[in-house]
């Protein structure tokens, strides 16, 4: 249910200074000597010293907390091929929490090209620019093709959010969800709806996390994933399943996980009701899931239930991911976020859920207390913790793996500085309601 008004949000997008981001000096402009060290003739000595030595790009550019949101406006939230203009406000919003949330920079880039070949070369030709690439609302399969040459193509962090950031927070979720049901990862049955880029990415992760592939089922529109009903996405192939199955209710039956990622109503009471006992249910399609809030807690009283929404326990929210990975992997100059890196963020969201909760965030989401249990498994994306918690699994896991340029000596200390921050950003933008 909507809490805003067509009006109200077309205002809010159009009011005073039109969008949601601008630039702002962060160097003293108040002298002749501040002008001429900014501009001409000072900024020539870092120039020079960055024709040198790119890597010293990072220390007198703002290049190490600068991250490119680029999309091409072909699969927008759930708006479908819209254009690139018609994605800004999007890629805006996008600049708007990377900043509010982890004091990261970001220039948004709308791109007006749909073959994939001249994307990746016009993408390619930003590194000299940005410390790491946000891909957004890319609509597959073209989107697997783009982030993978990208990522080998490129020496600094390419991450597909539509991908991997609901992966990671679906993965940190099930963990938890598997905790309080006492079942092994290795054993659950997985189904999933949805063989996008959601979908496909979230059975990747599920698999780094433990799943078997045996034990995924793989749904489209036309139902089970099979040998003999395989679509022009290639990259289903790797989910196909020998099990003598169809349909999604077939698949359901005694399955222990549902992933949903796909579109609203597909999934009936009854087929709930097949599923193993205590199921976890991820109905992810927005607005409205695959199968209600309301509709699942009363066909199964003992599921463990999670959406997409803010108004349901559970929200799986890429807010918790993108801006705090990238933080981590811009703070050790990394030069890719690899699945070492995804998988220590899932990690460190689970644990936190596991903690108290401060009494502020309980304020903040209007409830007297929260704890871990059936309808909280996920952290709240306003505990300031989180920034702490993900930037370090992230940046200590690019360290450990060897994909960092720099490291951190003082883990503490770093901890104190995201805070600050966060804290900084909250002060300096209050009128954001933060």
């Amino acid at each position: 249910m909507a809490i805003f008004t067509k009006k109200e949000a077309l205002e809010y997008h159009s009011n005073g200074r039109k969008g949601k981001v601008e630039v702002v000096p962060t160097k003293s402009f108040q002298t002749q000597k501040d002008l001429s060290l900014a501009y001409s003739p000072g900024v020539a000595e870092p120039c020079l010293e960055i024709e040198k030595d790119n890597k010293t790009a990072y220390d007198y550019t703002a290049k190490g907390n600068l991250v490119g949101v680029i999309s091409n406006g072909t699969a927008v939230l759930g708006l479908g091929d819209i254009g690139a203009s018609a994605s800004k406000p999007v890629m805006e919003g996008k600049g708007f929490l990377f900043k509010i949330f982890a004091d990261v920079d970001v220039f948004d880039i709308e791109i007006s090209e749909k073959n994939p070949e001249k994307l990746i070369e016009i993408v390619k030709t930003l590194e000299p620019t940005f410390g790491g690439i946000n891909l957004e609302d890319i609509k597959a399969p073209e989107c697997f093709v783009i982030e993978e040459r990208l990522k080998a193509e490129m020496n600094i962090p390419v991450f597909h959010d539509d991908q991997h950031g609901t992966a990671i927070i679906v993965g940190a979720g099930l963990l938890n969800a598997l905790k309080l049901v006492n079942k092994k990862i290795e054993d659950v049955k997985v189904v999933f709806n949805g063989a996008g880029a959601a979908g496909i990415a979230c059975a990747r992760f599920l698999l780094s996390l433990g799943v078997r592939k045996e034990n995924v089922v793989l749904c489209d529109l036309k139902g089970v994933v099979r040998h003999d009903n395989v679509g022009n996405n290639i990259y289903q192939k790797e989910f196909v399943t020998d099990r003598n199955i169809s349909t999604l209710s077939e698949a359901m039956v005694g399955a222990d996980v549902f992933i949903g990622v796909s579109v609203a109503n597909v999934v009936s009471k009854e087929m709930l009701k097949q599923m193993a006992e205590n199921p976890i249910v991820f109905a992810l399609a927005n607005p409205n899931p695959e199968i209600s809030y309301n509709d699942a807690k009363d066909a199964r009283p003992d599921v463990i239930m999670a959406t997409g929404r803010g108004d349901y326990p559970n929200q799986v929210n890429n807010v918790l991911g993108f801006p705090f990975i990238f933080r981590g992997a811009l703070d050790v100059q990394a030069t890719c976020i690899n699945e070492e890196m995804k998988i220590a963020a899932a990690k460190a969201l689970a644990k936190l859920a596991l903690l108290p909760v401060p009494e502020y965030v309980s304020k903040a989401y209007g409830q007297e207390k929260i704890e871990f249990g059936k309808e909280y498994i996920i952290p709240k994306p306003l505990d300031l913790r989180v920034i702490e918690c993900v930037a370090v699994a992230v940046a200590k896991a690019a360290i450990d793996t060897k994909v960092a340029n720099k490291t951190i000596e003082n883990w503490e200390t770093y901890k104190a500085e995201l805070r600050k921050r966060v804290e900084r950003v909250r002060k300096n933008y209050s009128s954001c309601n933060f």
